[in-house]
């Protein structure tokens, strides 16, 4: 059931990336680039391909690839914390935990 949400959410951006580049297609010729109509024309085009940019890294899975890469650097860092840890007591090295000073002033 999972797999197919997953599909159908890629199939849900692919529909959105669509209907942007058709929306881009039809206005593109009636846009016009002179005069104080310029500075609509740049921002409707900017955001139409934003909203195309943003459809395609998702369908492309880039944040997929990045959540996987972080996951690996995280168990990575784990790992040294753990070897770190084993290794101080096995030297029989303790650790200190120092409480936080609690501030006298009361404002």
């Amino acid at each position: 059931m999972k797999g197919m949400s997953i599909r159908f959410g890629k199939w849900k951006h692919v529909l959105y990336m669509l209907i942007a580049g058709v929306m881009l297609v039809y206005a593109l010729p009636k846009l016009t680039f002179e005069g104080w109509s310029a500075g609509f024309s740049i921002a409707w085009l900017a955001f139409t391909l934003l909203v195309i940019g943003a459809n395609l890294h998702f369908i492309l899975g880039v944040d997929e690839e990045k959540k996987q890469a972080l996951e690996r650097v995280r168990k990575a860092k784990l790992r040294q914390w753990e070897l770190k840890w084993t290794e101080d007591t096995e030297q029989g090295k303790s650790v200190k935990i120092i409480p936080a000073k609690e501030n006298s002033s009361n404002i």
